[in-house]
């Protein structure tokens, strides 16, 4: 793809800003709702990446932590979770 048809192609996927009542927001088309497999109503969170980028994940990255932390903890005392279930 030469550098023009780049440009083009990135300025096609550009949001814009928009006032909507009193508030602004993105309008986000279907195939990037799609892509994301998002629908009118959910959640999506934004995050910021460590080169100052954004990215938007349907995820909560907040709660992938904390889950992460309950694996540890569960798989650390497996042994203590074991017992106490007989």
């Amino acid at each position: 793809m030469n550098e023009i048809a780049r440009d083009v192609e990135i300025e096609k996927t550009a949001l814009q800003i928009r006032k909507i009542g009193n508030s602004v927001g993105v309008i986000l088309p279907k195939e990037l709702l799609a892509r994301l497999n998002l629908k009118e109503g959910d959640k999506f969170y934004p995050v910021e990446q460590p080169d100052g980028s954004l990215r938007l994940s349907p995820f909560n990255p907040k709660h992938a932590r904390t889950m992460e932390i309950a694996r540890q903890v569960m798989h650390d005392y497996r042994d203590t979770f074991a017992a106490l279930a007989k």
